[in-house]
């Protein structure tokens, strides 16, 4: 594998200077033909599909890149990534790409373009049929940022035919962990209806929805139960009209993460039960489980133990990090029951901050390590 890290920073930095927010399908377009056109250029086979959520939602541009050979079906290896950003159109006028000693700024970066382009490097270099044991596919999918409701279908469906799942989400900070097991995520939507009245003149006439969601709240917040490994966060809020106002309406947006599947669906029950306080308002509950959890069992442990020994040929101590609360798309490929390792892109920290950073000494590093595990793993 011949390459440079003066190369990586260059070829990783015309990537960063495409942006690619999950709201911008346009934006995410642009990014997904520059990933094929790359990949295209290396020898690699690649194209360009697009999904979508449902019928009424924007078709996305998703990207598969490998070096089958025509008529290979047989289970390989799965490489995931994701082409979108949190960071909006713009944020380059004000957090441009650059490299400060050791550290290679640019939004998206970290999280997780620069790990996408160190595996598709390695796989170039052996983009001819034959060159790795099990066939490659790179999957780079365009909304796991806000949910992957259009890509999971996809996802799940390679990582059927998958022997074992790699994802290019970023190395955990100090130290480039890499991720075993994460908990699955679920979203809550709860809407309350009240009656609205002035609240000067006919305040006993109204009904408060942001009083009545003051004790939802409370009751959501108290589902969260460290001992089984199971949080609720009330994220946003809003509601009412005018300060003088009675307020008919609120709503508030939940975050609940878990364990195992047992104890999501006993939140779930949870919040679908909940009763209004006050009278004369209503509740609408919107409870989806939207990520399962990712297991560590004997077969991940086996995959993470040969990992590590790719990790040493090239001079890298690959060490796990505990269970996360950060969902990604690993948590669909475990689920289906592909052995999956994910955190083994770029070694960085400050994911969704303008301090987002990779750190230039060890990218050329990790490149030969994804080298070494295409070449290693059957």
């Amino acid at each position: 594998m011949n390459t440079t890290t003066e190369e990586l920073v260059q070829g990783i930095s015309e990537w960063l200077r495409c942006e690619s927010p999950s709201s911008d399908p346009a934006a995410l377009m642009r990014m997904a033909e520059v990933m094929r056109d790359h990949a295209l250029r290396l020898g690699l086979r690649a194209e360009l599909t697009q999904v979508q959520a449902r019928a009424d939602t924007p078709l996305l541009p998703l990207v598969h890149i490998h070096n089958r050979a025509a008529g290979d079906t047989r289970a390989g290896l799965l490489i995931l990534g994701h082409l979108d950003t949190v960071h909006p159109i713009g944020t380059l006028a004000h957090n441009p790409v650059r490299v400060e000693g050791d550290r290679f700024y640019g939004p998206g970066g970290y999280d997780m373009k620069a790990g996408i382009y160190l595996a598709l490097t390695a796989l170039g270099a052996l983009a001819q049929p034959g060159a790795t044991t099990l066939p490659v596919d790179l999957l780079i999918v365009p909304d796991e940022e806000v949910g992957s409701h259009a890509s999971r279908a996809t996802t799940e469906a390679f990582a059927r035919k998958a022997r074992y799942c790699l994802v290019c989400e970023p190395a955990r900070a100090n130290g480039g962990r890499c991720v075993t097991a994460r908990k699955g995520s679920g979203n809550t939507v709860i809407s309350v209806q009240g009656v609205a009245s002035h609240a000067g003149l006919a305040h006993e006439q109204g009904r408060s929805a942001v009083r009545e969601m003051a004790h939802q709240i409370l009751a959501l917040e108290a589902m969260t139960d460290y001992a089984r490994g199971v949080t609720v966060s009330v994220g946003t809020i809003e509601g009412g009209t005018t300060s003088n106002t009675v307020p008919a309406f609120c709503k508030c947006l939940v975050d609940f993460r878990f364990t195992d599947l047992v104890s999501a669906n006993a939140v779930a029950d949870k919040m679908r039960q909940l009763k209004p306080v006050g009278p004369d308002v209503t509740l609408d509950i919107d409870v989806e489980i939207n990520r399962p959890p990712m297991v560590r069992d004997d077969r991940v442990a086996q995959l993470l133990h040969r990992a590590q020994q790719s990790a040493a040929a090239v001079g890298l101590v690959l060490e796990e990090a505990p269970p996360t609360g950060g969902a990604s798309d690993a948590n669909f490929t475990s689920a289906v029951g592909t052995p999956s390792i994910d955190g083994l892109g770029a070694d960085g920290d400050g994911a969704h901050t303008w301090s987002e950073h990779v750190l230039v000494s060890t990218l050329l590093t990790r490149t030969r390590l994804w080298h070494h595990l295409l070449t290693h793993l059957d």
